[in-house]
């Protein structure tokens, strides 16, 4: 850059001739800077699911640049459950854990040395749904009862747990039931007294003719976050840079959903694998909004973590025997690199 300013100088004195070669050169000299400081570093985050509509902020990547804005060059591995992102990360195919805090405590309970590091929905978004008929409206009510589950090592069933535990049940208590992933039939038709699900599954299920239900929310006892990005302590360690920026580049894509949800519903039409209808997405927009706020978010900024309550949450766990070792949440969620 000093050389061209020189080179420029001296042609301003020698003439037009010399001012037009030294405007070339100066060009020329800039696209090789940028080209330099475009160089994006490669990133991929271990999803828990497909491309779908909920992570709009993330697949309006090519749209946004929100993290190409940060250097970064996003890529995204589809998953089939918490589980399955923790997998993924640890063998090698993605950088980050785009995962829930059953899925990082049995991780740990097993010996990975894992740090959470991101809040993406510390909004609990599990329920339990029963007809009105059945006069289910708080967990002592399900003692007896027949609840339908995703599956056996799905998070509805985990969460089922934890909503048991909170008023003195357990599973001993009730009868479970598989009814497979977004299922309702089983709940209409009277097979199972009620059935856990999420908040996006109860919303689809009142489009498919699901009415007149009521809705026991985990959250209203024991909010426990649904989401967060995990990284391996290795990638902790040395990485701090590079993780800073992507953080804060899913900060403001984030943010940017939450402020834009209509635009969100519309690029999510063609990113999203289940985003042909735009009303639909929207209104799965604004779910996965809210559950991106919290009382800690507002106070402390997008993607801060309630340690007090994470703490409880892993004691819930090994009270339930889902993890046998006491977890220091201290020791393995870190707060700084979450952007101010």
């Amino acid at each position: 850059k000093a050389f061209c300013y020189v080179t420029i100088r001296k042609g301003l004195s020698m003439g037009n001739i010399k001012i037009k070669f030294t405007s070339a050169l100066l060009l020329l000299t800039s696209l090789l800077f940028n080209q330099t400081a475009f160089s994006l570093d490669k990133f991929s985050v271990a999803g828990w699911s497909k491309p779908i509509s909920e992570i709009t902020n993330l697949l309006a990547e090519p749209d946004k640049g929100f993290f190409k804005s940060k250097g970064i060059d996003l890529r995204y591995v589809s998953g089939t459950g918490g589980g399955s992102a923790i997998t993924n990360m640890l063998s090698g195919g993605a950088d980050i854990a785009f995962t829930d805090p059953a899925s990082f405590f049995q991780a740990i309970d097993k010996g990975e040395k894992l740090v959470a590091i991101y809040n993406i929905y510390p909004q609990n978004v599990f329920n339990v749904v029963s007809p009105k008929s059945r006069n289910i409206t708080k967990p002592s009510h399900l003692k007896g009862k027949t609840i339908g589950v995703y599956s056996l090592s799905s998070g509805t069933r985990q969460n089922l747990q934890v909503l048991l535990n909170q008023v003195g049940l357990s599973e001993k208590d009730v009868t479970i039931k598989v009814t497979g992933l977004l299922n309702f039939a089983p709940v209409i038709q009277g097979q199972v007294d009620a059935t856990a699900a999420t908040d996006t599954g109860l919303f689809v299920g009142r489009l498919k003719g699901l009415k007149d239900v009521n809705v026991i929310e985990v959250k209203d006892y024991l909010n426990l976050p649904s989401d967060m990005f995990v990284v391996t302590e290795q990638t902790f360690r040395n990485k701090k840079g590079l993780l800073r920026r992507f953080l804060s580049a899913y900060r403001d894509c984030t943010q940017w959903m939450i402020n834009n949800p209509n635009e969100a519903a519309k690029l999510a039409v063609t990113r999203a694998i289940n985003g042909r209808d735009e009303a639909i997405n929207l209104e799965i927009i604004k779910l996965r909004n809210i559950s991106s706020i919290s009382k800690t978010t507002n106070k402390m900024g997008l993607g801060h973590f309630d340690l007090d309550l994470l703490q409880k949450g892993a004691a819930t766990f090994k009270k339930l025997g889902l993890i046998k070792k006491r977890i220091d949440i201290n020791k393995v969620v870190k707060s700084d690199l979450i952007p101010n």
